[in-house]
């Protein structure tokens, strides 16, 4: 067995041991009207809010009683444990490129973008910069991240999409302003030079940033930096919006294999539908997710930071050159990490 097959294993059993874990309660209600919704991160409290909802909305309909288990951890690192074995009816993730790794295994058809609206993405977010009280460095933009003395707190983009998007984000910023590739990887590596610890999630780059103490800067979702407030405290960090960041897509699909076997294809549909009502919309936009339906965007416009934003589709040619030029074995993500002097 090859690393990648012993790692992808050993996700699994983990992600495994957690639903044994779950409430018998929960495990008993069995396959037909239970539903394991295996998500990122950082989406645990949208989730908490909108599961309830639609199983009320669910009842009311059909008659049937459903139960919604979650599961969150770093995107990539859930879509494997979903590979190795981990029964999700469906995902609901912030990186297309790993929903698609799901379709090349043969769990969710390759047009799983058709299957719903908006490719598929019933809401997004973007990244910006969350500083302590007072932003004592005077950070205001993407370059005041590559000065010297500047710690930058940046979860793994090898395995979350937090990480991810945060690389593309400094990446696409150069590019937006007109700058070319070679002085985007420049900018990318001098702010990954500052990066004291890679964490393996969004959750876990909160923690070190906010609990630990650790880095001067923490990139994150949009979507996390009331969160943060609410949890650790009013007026213990300020936000910074850089002047241009990047769209981060939240696609969801159905896991089909397990879907047919658990016999909860119907069920799994009516979920990810629901997410696109004005009802789990409004709830989004509640936790900071910018919602796809127009009317509630513009209710709640005040919530989102007037950032110019690309997208990876307009401006870095798509997620799969994006894999493959940036993150892949020997990519720039691992020249530049390669490069950098400790």
């Amino acid at each position: 067995m090859d690393k990648t097959s012993r790692r992808t294993v050993a996700l699994a059993a983990t992600a495994l041991l957690a639903w044994s874990l779950m409430p018998a309660a929960a495990q008993a209600q069995g396959a037909a009207d239970a539903l394991l919704n295996v998500s990122y991160d950082v989406s645990r409290e949208l989730y908490k809010e909108i599961n309830p909802a639609f199983i009320k909305q669910y009842q009311a309909k059909t008659g049937k009683t459903l139960a919604i288990n979650q599961s969150h951890g770093g995107s990539s690192k859930q879509i494997g444990a979903v590979i190795g074995g981990l029964e999700a009816d469906v995902v609901t993730m912030n990186q297309a490129t790993d929903v698609d790794v799901l379709a090349e295994k043969g769990f969710t058809p390759a047009d799983w973008r058709s299957r719903f609206p908006n490719g598929a993405a019933p809401y997004s977010s973007t990244i910006l910069f969350l500083v302590r009280k007072g932003n004592p460095k005077g950070i205001k933009d993407w370059n005041d991240l590559t000065r010297a003395g500047v710690q930058v707190i940046i979860p793994n983009p090898k395995v979350t999409g937090n990480g991810r998007y945060s690389y593309l984000a400094a990446w696409g910023s150069v590019l937006a302003k007109g700058g070319s590739e070679a002085q985007a990887k420049d900018l990318v590596s001098k702010i990954f030079a500052n990066v004291p610890v890679l964490d393996g999630g969004g959750r876990g780059a909160t923690t070190t940033f906010t609990q630990r103490g650790i880095g001067d800067v923490l990139l994150t979702f949009e979507s996390e930096a009331e969160l943060i407030e609410n949890e650790f405290g009013k007026g213990l960090f300020e936000v910074v919006n850089p002047s241009v960041s990047i769209e981060a897509d939240a696609p969801v699909a159905i896991n089909d294999k397990v879907a047919a076997k658990k016999g909860t294809a119907a069920a799994a549909k009516a979920y990810l539908d629901f997410l696109y009502t004005p009802e789990a919309q409004s709830i989004m936009a509640r936790h900071n997710f910018r919602p796809r339906d127009a009317a509630v965007f513009k209710r709640e416009e005040k919530r989102f930071a007037p950032i110019k934003l690309f997208s990876v589709d307009q401006l870095l040619g798509g997620w799969a050159k994006v894999s493959k030029t940036h993150f892949a074995d020997g990519g720039q993500y691992d020249q530049i990490v390669a490069a950098i002097k400790r």
